[in-house]
């Protein structure tokens, strides 16, 4: 038989064994690919082998082999209807962390023989650098026995006036021995940590056609890159490696905006303890009525086994884990954790346990995500325009937080017609029986098969969407009504707060609790004033003697647009019209000038 007809067994083979994750499968795809082998010719099935083994090393990571089946199935599954699920996409991004390494350069390091000395350990996958106080390079090899191989020909650092704390981990520091660093190389090409300055981003946007291009840049420009996101995991799994020296079972999982698919550059890790691992509910009791079980110490409350175990980690992580800095055990919160900085990524950490509602809650906004593209590109806008007017704000306090404005951003998705995004009942409604998942009393299910959702068809522009945020909430009825994305419609405020947000599985909890009065005036005020400059927009110049001027959402962040609440109550919008023609003007006096 001819190689060309044994292509399609070939590429049948590949996918195969791709698909299996099961020591048992991977076995058959092996034995069918090196019966092949011994029956054809051996040139370019030899390199069909070396592509299968690459393939089912991919698959290989710490977790256990019935998750891993889970994964591929519900991957499989979502691909059908262009979707990835949240769990295949953690499992992929976990696996890839494990065969990397981090590795502290030289400023100048020679690229090409630093590439091939790693190669001398196995293949690699992924090779980039970044800056962060230094020069970093992230290393994820093809399999986790080059990383060994990697690690085994790392040396302790010799301090001649200090001493060193004798942990190894897979973050590593190249040491210039005359062959790595050269004054004539050039500087590594660093992928972005951070977003660009809003002055920057302005400029780009002013450039653009149409509102719709502004806001798709502002997307690209602020989202987490690939880079970025693999970074994320790698500290993650940093992380693990010291949490496993005393539960060796446990995985350290990142939430929140680092895996929603909202994160912007720049944005805090939120992580996870997990233990539900090393729990042993899913033991099976033997028939015999004979069983055996862990000694282990008791404690009075499942908050404080939390914050025993995070107070520990916390000492581990202060005194052994190397870059992390400004540990803090902040154990008394209602979700204990542990924050502190990680200096080699730049990472600004908490790390919590027993949190799985927030992990749902994250799984939730990846959905959500994952149904619509104008989802994300709206909360990327709503979000940047309430971060440049202050409405946001890094430091907690009296402001909404970025999760209350998503919120707010899916719920005023729901009200569209037809609704853009099924609500959280609509989901839960069609959960099978392998979605259900009740944590501490709060119903936390809803469907993960993408396959299964329908979603009317909603045409309405990146525009016109923008527009009507701001004009749905300039007029929405806070003072009486609540925002709840699990029915999808307005509710009787069951509390006398300024802004009642239900949480979507804790629906006791109101989510913006800590807003007070002033600020929901200031995001009123400016969803109120942002809708009439959106209505300007058209009539707006562009250019200056060929030169762009902010219009469209770029007139939108304009940091002279904000204003203390109390002389917005007394100005009419003439008053505003005046300060952004006189805006304008001066814009174009100046490129005149120049």
């Amino acid at each position: 038989m001819r190689m060309s007809k044994l292509a399609p067994l070939i590429c049948r083979t590949q996918r195969q064994a791709h698909a299996l994750f099961s020591s048992f499968q991977i076995a058959m795809a092996s034995s069918l690919v090196m019966c092949t082998l011994q029956m054809r010719g051996r040139g370019s099935l030899v390199k069909c082998l070396q592509n299968v083994d690459k393939l089912l090393l991919r698959g290989i990571g710490t977790n256990v082999v019935s998750a891993q089946a889970e994964a591929t199935r519900k991957e499989e599954t979502d691909e059908k209807v262009g979707h990835r699920s949240f769990y295949a996409v953690q499992v992929e991004r976990q696996e890839q962390a494990e065969r990397s390494v981090l590795i502290s350069c030289p400023f100048r390091v020679n690229e090409k023989r630093f590439h091939k000395y790693l190669l001398n350990h196995g293949d690699i996958n992924k090779f980039f650098f970044y800056e962060s106080h230094s020069v970093y390079a992230v290393v994820e090899f093809a399999s986790r026995e080059s990383v060994t191989s990697l690690l085994e020909a790392v040396a302790i650092p010799i301090v001649s006036d200090e001493s060193v704390v004798p942990f190894k981990s897979r973050l590593l520091s190249l040491r210039n021995l005359g062959a790595v660093e050269s004054p004539n190389q050039p500087v590594k090409q660093c992928q972005p940590q951070t977003t660009i300055p809003i002055n920057e981003l302005i400029q780009r946007l002013s450039k653009e056609e149409s509102i719709d291009q502004q806001i798709n840049s502002l997307t690209e420009a602020y989202q987490l890159t690939e880079e970025n996101s693999r970074l994320r995991f790698l500290v993650c799994s940093l992380l693990k490696d010291i949490a496993a020296a005393y539960f060796p079972e446990c995985t350290i999982k990142p939430f929140g905006s680092s895996v929603n698919g909202f994160g912007k550059l720049g944005c805090d890790l939120d992580m996870f303890l997990d233990l539900g691992g090393i729990s042993g509910y899913s033991v099976k009791r033997p028939k015999s009525g004979l069983s055996l079980e862990y000694g282990m110490k008791r404690a009075n409350s499942e908050r404080a086994v939390t914050q025993s175990i995070l107070s520990v980690i916390g000492e581990c992580v202060e005194q052994f884990g190397a870059g992390c800095v400004g540990v803090q055990k902040i154990l008394n919160a209602r979700c204990p954790l542990v924050r502190f900085a990680h200096q080699p990524s730049g990472f600004q950490c908490d790390l919590t346990s027993n949190n799985r509602v927030a992990m749902k809650s994250t799984e939730l906004l990846y959905l959500y995500g994952e149904l619509d593209p104008r989802v994300r590109y709206l909360v990327f806008t709503v979000r940047c325009w309430a971060r440049t007017h202050g409405i946001t704000s890094s430091i907690p306090g009296a402001w909404i937080t970025n999760f209350s404005l998503t919120l707010m951003v899916l719920f005023f998705l729901q009200r569209r017609s037809p609704p853009i995004i099924p609500t959280l009942d609509y989901l839960r409604d069609l959960a099978g029986p392998a979605d259900k998942n009740v944590i501490e009393g709060n119903d936390c299910t809803f469907v993960s098969d993408f396959s299964k959702i329908q979603v009317e068809s909603n045409k309405e522009t990146l525009e016109q969407l923008l527009f009507e945020f701001f004009e749905f909430y300039a007029t929405f009825p806070f003072s009486r009504m609540s925002i709840n994305i699990r029915k999808g419609k307005e509710q009787n405020k069951p509390e006398r707060t300024p802004l009642h947000i239900q949480n979507p599985f804790e629906t006791s909890l109101n989510v913006s609790k800590n807003v007070n009065s002033t600020q929901l005036e200031r995001f009123v005020a400016l969803c109120q004033e942002s809708s009439w400059l959106f209505q300007q927009s058209e009539t707006n110049t562009r250019r200056c003697n060929g030169t762009p001027i902010p219009w469209g959402l770029a007139t939108l962040l304009l940091p002279s647009q904000v204003a203390g609440i109390k002389s917005r109550r007394k100005r009419k919008r003439e008053p505003a019209t005046e300060r952004i023609k006189s805006l304008l003007e001066s814009l174009k006096n100046k490129k005149l000038a120049t």
